[in-house]
């Protein structure tokens, strides 16, 4: 599906004509915001819009460009998660440097204020808690040790989205952050995480 243009460089592969597509995209995002047309990212690309519109039909594209996002900050996520085997610090510091990541996505902020009712309902749909599940179980927390199976952590993951689609919805007044925002998270989602963990502990 490449196409004469691309500024002399054709793309070796529709993958990376995917990714330049989305890098123009974001970088589009960050300079226009919700200003942002696809005729923008056609022309920093030198190709024509149909082109991207081959490769993202309709208004998919800021869809890619801010599910791309989530992915890599899943990544980072993991990162910093890394060593916190306590399961209460790992979910309260997973909750609030996701809550603190979200007003600083462009690509995600843009979705949400573009069709709010439909991504909001997103954040417990079935991908993001498989999403979620795969975050949680990849923590260096033994949940097998406190007795928390598979079933266990799917439920647990599913309050966490609950929880953060509320702070999403509202954040409060004034939102909160820092250790202010740890620190509330800690003294109401701590003792439901260690009641579950005692009710399941063998």
């Amino acid at each position: 599906m490449r196409t004469h243009g691309w500024g002399g460089a054709t793309p070796a592969s529709d993958e990376e004509a995917i990714e330049r597509i989305l890098d123009a995209a974001s970088a589009a995002i960050d300079e226009r915001g919700a200003a942002m047309r696809v005729a923008d990212v056609a022309r920093a690309l030198e190709v024509s819009r149909q082109t991207v519109y081959n490769y993202f039909p309709g208004n998919s594209l800021l869809e890619a460009v801010a599910t791309r996002s989530g992915v890599r900050f899943i990544e980072r996520l993991a990162a910093h998660l890394k060593g916190i085997t306590d399961p209460v610090d790992a979910l309260v510091e997973s909750f609030a440097f996701t809550l603190e990541w979200l007003p600083n996505d462009k690509p995600v902020q843009l979705m949400l204020a573009n069709d709010f009712g439909r991504t909001s309902t997103e954040v417990t749909s079935d991908m993001a808690k498989q999403f979620g599940h795969g975050i949680l179980a990849g923590l260096d927390v033994d949940w097998a040790a406190l007795g928390m199976d598979d079933a266990a952590i799917d439920d647990l993951v599913e309050y966490m989205l609950r929880l953060l689609q509320s702070f999403m919805i509202d954040p409060g007044r004034p939102p909160r952050s820092g250790e202010a925002l740890r620190g509330y998270v800690r003294r109401w989602l701590g003792p439901v995480v260690t009641a579950e963990i005692a009710r399941h502990r063998p």
